[in-house]
């Protein structure tokens, strides 16, 4: 799924704290502003990505003109998807039995097909998922 959160950035000894309001306990740093940037999607996409894989309610997302910020603070929409991070780290495999003809078989196997590769390329192209 792909998301977008508001994060409030606050400098601080030349780098950045940065939180997402409508996250409670998802916050972060960085020692630049770029890094902070890559710290906030990191730590918004796990949050999600753990949101999802207990099956929690994931909170409306505020937009960013909504936050009033102070001094040098502000706020900035943050966008990530979990998906991308599932497809990146869930490496789990799972086992699968399925039927063919045993002539297929036959010729498969002489052939040295790897039928799990075989399968996993013939799902993520009917379901259009990205490609290897």
């Amino acid at each position: 799924m792909k998301y977008v959160y508001t994060a409030i950035f606050n400098p601080e000894d030349g780098g950045y704290n940065v939180h997402f309001p409508d996250l409670p306990n998802c916050y972060t740093c960085g020692d630049s502003l770029e890094d902070a940037i890559d710290m906030a999607k990191d730590v918004l996409c796990l949050t999600l990505y753990h949101h999802e894989q207990e099956d929690r309610a994931i909170p409306a997302a505020t937009y960013p003109g909504k936050f009033q910020t102070d001094g040098e603070d502000f706020a900035t929409a943050i966008s990530v998807d979990t998906d991308d991070y599932r497809r990146f780290y869930e490496t789990k495999l799972v086992k699968k039995n399925l039927n063919i003809p045993s002539w297929l078989n036959a010729k498969a196997e002489a052939a040295n097909v790897n039928f799990s590769q075989v399968l996993q390329r013939a799902l993520k192209a009917e379901l259009k998922l990205f490609t290897e």
